[in-house]
């Protein structure tokens, strides 16, 4: 028989006295009114803030946006196939927040942050909100480092700087997203974190990006958010909101970042379809009166940060589709007011086989010179106005029947510089490259070449110099500028490969 101790007992419950919790925890619920079209009308939720994350019954999150007398306007984040009239609803009282860290690099996640790539969890602790503030006047500095992409005709003429927002715009199938990768694909070795960020864009499009990424090894320092077309709205509405908090990440960690959102335009469609099913008054093309508001604090987040703040910069690359050249539509309109700039693509240069598609007349970079580096800036100077005069000059000369040399001069320079200046898809060039090209063109030593030997004449003058004049590609890369005697060199290049290809002309 087992002796029950009265002392054992009295200590046991003294303990448990000791350890009572008497804590009251007080949980926000509501619940559903009305549910569908991916928007959830909800009772009862009068602690809940806006923007806070919300979760159903069925686990499905939401995110509350539409705070209203009688009722919260939930938008879901997912199908939400499970929720009925009269579920309850939990409010999280967080903020929605996505993780962050060195483990997000080489991964596919979707807009909460959740991968997409089939590699398992991403072993971070770290977070960051979704939506946070912009860095202030006094945290930013002016941009004054350049932000290479690779292409001659962007570096040369509308140079793009670490912290600038410069916008992509054109038609549709104009090569927007190509110049993105190129200059995504041009940042290796360059100790620059890429965010991709793809909104309402093909799950197949996305899987070919990883693939050409991985191929030239840019994956290795680049994260993909990815909300494809078939993702609700509410994802592809958030999508750029978690690119820009990435890459904030590392800005505030004093490294160089750079984000592409492709493209904006699909996020203001996504946001417009939330609004009008939130019953928001529409307004212009049917968006909401705050759709300027949406891209202009996802813009002002990139930055070039001060000393004091670590030296950190975040680029935006915004991307902007327009319908048959529109650029004074709403949305483009909105957002070229917001950037530092914009390379405007024209789908004619495109069907007429100049590639990229850059329009030289309304393309223009607002941080200019500053972002360029003292190589580039000597020798491309003219390169933009004699682009221009070409441009103007062979409208003319359709109706002209006799020109005078002078004039014939200047149009077979422009024929020659538009040439030189074609690029084929994922080969982005060196700053050593580009001075050659462009040195070659703007001082004439093109002028007799004829026009079909230039490509042939691109292609040849690289190869020689990373051949045969190492030190000429070593003394611009290192010192990032053309000083006398690589100058000399370049010439003497230049004119060694001109002379090879009028032989064989």
């Amino acid at each position: 028989m087992v002796s029950i101790r009265p002392d054992e007992i009295s200590a046991i419950l003294k303990q448990q006295i000791e350890d009572y919790d008497k804590s009251v925890s007080v949980s926000n619920v509501g619940t559903v009114l009305q549910v569908g079209d991916g928007i959830a009308r909800i009772y009862g939720l009068d602690q809940v803030m806006s923007g806070e994350l919300v979760v159903f019954e069925d686990g499905t999150e939401g995110l509350a946006l539409n705070l209203e007398d009688d009722n919260v306007g939930v938008v879901l984040m997912g199908e939400g196939v499970g929720i009925q009239e009269g579920s309850t609803v939990k409010a999280t009282g967080k903020i929605a927040s996505v993780p962050v860290g060195q483990a997000m690099l080489g991964r596919v996640v979707n807009s909460l942050g959740l991968p997409l790539d089939g590699k398992g969890e991403i072993a971070t602790t770290d977070s960051r909100l979704i939506e946070s503030m912009a860095p202030g006047i006094i945290q930013r500095k002016s941009v004054h480092e350049p932000m290479q992409t690779g292409i001659t005709a962007i570096d040369a003429m509308i140079p793009i700087g670490r912290g600038q927002r410069e916008l992509i715009i054109g038609d549709r199938q104009t090569g927007k997203s190509a110049i993105a990768i190129d200059t995504i694909i041009n940042q290796k070795g360059e100790d620059v974190v890429c965010v991709y960020v793809s909104i309402g864009q093909k799950a197949a499009s996305v899987a070919n990006l990883v693939e050409v990424l991985r191929e030239r090894g840019a994956l290795d320092y680049t994260v993909i958010v990815a909300a494809s077309a078939s993702e609700p709205a509410s994802l592809q509405y958030l999508a750029p909101y978690t690119g820009a908090a990435i890459a904030e990440h590392f800005m505030y960690q004093g490294k160089a970042t750079l984000v592409i959102y492709d493209d904006l335009t699909k996020q203001a469609q996504a946001y417009r379809q939330m609004s009008l099913l939130l019953r928001r008054p529409p307004g212009r093309e049917a968006y909401p009166g705050d759709v300027f508001y949406c891209h202009s604090r996802l813009l002002e987040r990139a930055a070039k940060l001060s000393d004091a703040m670590g030296k950190g910069s975040m680029t935006a690359l915004p991307i902007i589709e327009t319908q048959a050249g529109d650029v004074s539509a709403y949305i483009p309109t909105n957002v070229i007011s917001i950037t530092d700039g914009q390379v405007f693509l024209s789908s004619d240069l495109f069907n007429s086989g100049l590639r990229p598609a850059i329009n030289v007349g309304i393309s223009v970079s607002r941080v200019g010179g500053a972002a360029q580096t003292k190589a580039i800036k000597k020798i491309a100077g003219t390169l933009k106005l004699e682009l221009a005069q070409f441009d103007e000059l062979a409208a003319f000369s359709q109706f002209a029947s006799d020109l005078d040399a002078a004039t014939q001069a200047q149009l077979g320079r422009g024929k020659r510089l538009r040439e030189l200046l074609k690029q084929p898809q994922f080969s982005p060039l060196i700053l050593a490259e580009q001075v050659a090209i462009v040195y070659a063109g703007t001082k004439g030593y093109l002028d007799e070449l004829p026009v079909e030997k230039v490509s042939e004449f691109v292609r040849e003058l690289r190869e020689y110099l990373k051949g045969s004049q190492a030190e000429y590609i070593n003394a611009v890369q290192t010192e990032k500028v053309l000083s006398d005697a690589s100058e000399a060199t370049l010439k003497a290049a230049i004119k060694e490969v001109v002379a090879g290809l009028m032989v064989a002309a």
